[in-house]
């Protein structure tokens, strides 16, 4: 055998290939994809930051992952997202000098003004079709309001693709918008 073919491993034997293996990583915008994944590292670290690292892990317990002190937590981690986590929502928060994106004229007027709402609740009908008589306005307006702010942030995001909405906007809409039962985030089935 040669020197060139030690390298290479034998056929017979069983090969570790896991799934993705040699995909390319996927690198992430938002900022707290990147402390998901540094936790870990920040907890070796040092033993003070130990409590506030397992806070921000356990989000649906507190609200210590607030950075814009209007949030409050939420049913379910994925929904307990502080605007000041995602780089898109900062720029637009330091562009007005404020810390939390409820706070923003473009928000009060995209996602809490009823005019606002009921225009895109007339194209909305008008595109997907007509809806229930029963259906409560309130939850058409959230669901509307949702969608504008989805729009405002990331603009067009395509068909199946969706993206969470901080909690404390998600608060905001439902303080204007009240109903007796949320649904929460739901990723699409695929």
């Amino acid at each position: 055998m040669s020197d060139t073919d030690s390298d290479v491993p034998e056929v017979g034997g069983e090969l570790d290939i896991l799934p993705y293996q040699f995909e390319p990583a996927r690198k992430h915008v938002d900022r707290v994809t990147e402390e998901m994944y540094s936790s870990q590292s920040e907890t070796d670290e040092s033993d003070d930051g130990d409590d506030h690292a397992r806070a921000r892990d356990i989000r649906t317990d507190n609200i210590a992952w607030c950075d814009c002190e209007c949030c409050t937590a939420m049913t379910t981690e994925t929904e307990c997202l502080c605007c000041q986590e995602i780089d898109l929502i900062c720029t637009k928060t330091e562009e007005k000098g404020i810390m939390c994106i409820t706070n923003h004229e473009g928000f009060i007027a995209n996602c809490l003004n009823r005019d606002v709402l009921e225009v895109s609740l007339l194209e909305f009908v008008e595109h997907d079709g007509p809806i229930d008589d029963n259906e409560p306005i309130n939850e058409l307006y959230r669901y509307i309001a949702y969608r504008r702010f989805t729009r405002w942030i990331w603009h067009r995001l395509g068909k199946r693709n969706r993206k969470v909405i901080p909690a404390c906007a998600v608060v905001k809409i439902r303080a204007t918008f009240p109903s007796e039962e949320y649904c929460g985030f739901k990723y699409v089935r695929p």
